[in-house]
C-alpha cells in the first residue's frame, strides 16, 4: 500500500509539472489531484522538490527498464552486451516519441534536461559497467581493451542518437547500429586459440 501511495503521487505530481509546470504546481494541486490529504504528501515527501526529483528517478527508471532486463537474462555476457548495446542505440532512435513525455515534463528547460541525461547516463553505464565486469570474470573480454573502451563507448553511443544516417541503401541506421556493435564485440571478445 505504501508503494503505490507512493507511486501515484509521483506519476500524479509528474501529470501536474507537465500540464501547469513545475514552478506553477503547489504541494495542495499534488494532494487534491491525488485525492489525497496534505498531510499523506508530507509523509512521502518533504517538500515539492523531493517529488520533483522522485519524478526525474521515476522516468530515468522508465527509460532504463528494457536496459536492466536485458542485462538481468541468463544469456552469456557477449549477447547480453549486443542485446543491451543495440536497444540503447534503437531507443535513442526513437527518443522523439518514445520519449515525449519527458520531453514536455521539461519544455525548453535545459538544465531539467540535462539532469535526467545525467541520471539515465548514469544508469546505463552501471548496468553496462556490470555486463563487462561479467564478460571479463567469465573470460569472454579482454580487460585491457575493455578499459579502453570505456572511456569512449557510451559518448559513441549518445553520439550516433543524433546522428542522421542515409536512410537508404547500405548507409541505413539500422546497419550502421549492427556494425557499431559488431565492431566494438569484435575488439573487446577474446578469441579462444585451438
Amino acid at each position: 500500500m505504501v508503494v503505490k501511495t507512493r507511486e501515484k503521487l509521483i506519476e500524479v505530481a509528474r501529470q501536474l509539472f507537465v500540464h501547469k509546470g513545475l514552478e506553477n504546481t503547489t504541494m495542495n494541486d499534488i494532494a487534491n489531484a491525488s485525492e489525497k490529504g496534505r498531510r499523506t504528501i508530507y509523509t512521502y515527501f518533504r517538500n515539492k522538490k523531493e517529488i520533483y526529483n522522485a519524478v526525474i528517478e521515476a522516468e530515468a527508471d522508465k527509460m532504463t527498464a528494457q536496459l536492466k532486463a536485458i542485462a538481468s537474462t541468463g544469456d552469456p555476457a557477449p549477447l547480453r552486451l549486443r542485446n543491451f548495446l543495440l536497444c540503447r542505440l534503437e531507443q535513442g532512435a526513437q527518443i522523439g516519441s518514445t520519449y515525449s513525455s519527458i520531453k514536455s515534463l521539461f519544455k525548453f528547460d535545459l538544465r531539467r534536461m540535462e539532469k535526467i541525461r545525467r541520471l539515465v547516463h548514469d544508469k546505463e553505464n552501471s548496468i553496462y559497467n556490470s555486463l563487462i565486469a561479467e564478460g571479463i570474470d567469465q573470460g569472454h573480454f579482454d580487460a585491457d581493451r575493455c578499459r579502453q573502451l570505456s572511456l569512449f563507448l557510451l559518448r559513441c553511443v549518445q553520439g550516433m542518437d543524433l546522428a542522421e544516417i542515409d536512410a537508404g541503401g547500405h548507409s541505413s541506421m539500422a546497419v550502421a547500429q549492427h556494425a557499431f556493435v559488431n565492431f566494438i564485440l569484435d575488439h573487446i571478445t577474446v578469441t579462444k586459440q585451438k
